[in-house]
């Protein structure tokens, strides 16, 4: 089984899904990981950057993943670039890994980058185009400070109903995250270490398990 991530911002797909990831790479599945972005803005120093690469690498090899694509877009200016240009490096990765199951940010999240790029996966995961690339499962991601953060309308709902138990890999998803040190909250921040935990523990007690993570379905074809 093949498994595709598309992390809007790297540190993402550790956020959102890192517990379901080890997981994955636990049963022997291939997992591959998409980053749209990166911290290469006007007005951002290179120093960032560099340090954002370093974070990456780190994270990369954890996992570890069985390839990673960086499209390098620019962060925070997706809203500005015409939506082709974000659909061309997911539809390549898809294509190139032929995922069964893929992992996208939430459709309503607070960051316009994670929304952009929501948009721009439909274009890519049509129920038509889904089969022809072996795609059989799409789930959105709960990105601790973008989800929860989205205004409390009904239409930003995130509305779970796919519950990973990450028991056995909660330790290593905190150890994953404390790569990104720059990303990486202090208490009570929505990105400190002990919110993911908790977060995990809310999530894993509305299914009756230690800890868990939780997806809403996009789509399914069996």
């Amino acid at each position: 089984m093949s498994v595709l991530v598309v992390a809007v911002h790297p540190d993402d797909e550790t956020l959102g899904a890192g517990g379901t990831l080890l997981k994955h790479l636990a049963r022997g599945e291939e997992v591959h990981w998409l980053i749209v972005t990166a911290a290469k803005a006007p007005g951002v120093a290179a120093s960032v950057y560099q340090q954002q690469k370093d974070q990456v690498e780190r994270a990369n090899t954890a996992y570890p993943f069985s390839s990673m694509t960086w499209a390098g877009l620019p962060a925070t200016l997706l809203e500005t670039l015409p939506l082709g240009d974000l659909i061309a490096p997911i539809e390549a990765a898809v294509k190139a890994v032929r995922p069964e199951t893929v992992y996208l940010p939430n459709r309503s999240d607070v960051h316009s980058d994670h929304r952009v790029v929501f948009d721009a996966c439909q274009a890519v995961f049509k129920a038509f185009y889904m089969r022809e690339r072996g795609v059989r499962r799409v789930l959105m991601m709960e990105v601790a400070s973008e989800t929860e953060a989205a205004p409390p309308f009904a239409e930003n709902a995130f509305l779970p109903n796919v519950y990973e138990d990450i028991t056995e890999h909660l330790e290593r998803k905190l150890e994953i995250m404390a790569l990104y040190e720059a990303e990486v909250h202090p208490d009570p921040l929505p990105r400190s270490l002990s919110m993911l935990r908790a977060q995990a523990r809310v999530r894993g007690a509305a299914v009756s398990v230690a800890y868990a993570e939780a997806f809403q379905l996009v789509r399914e074809i069996r």
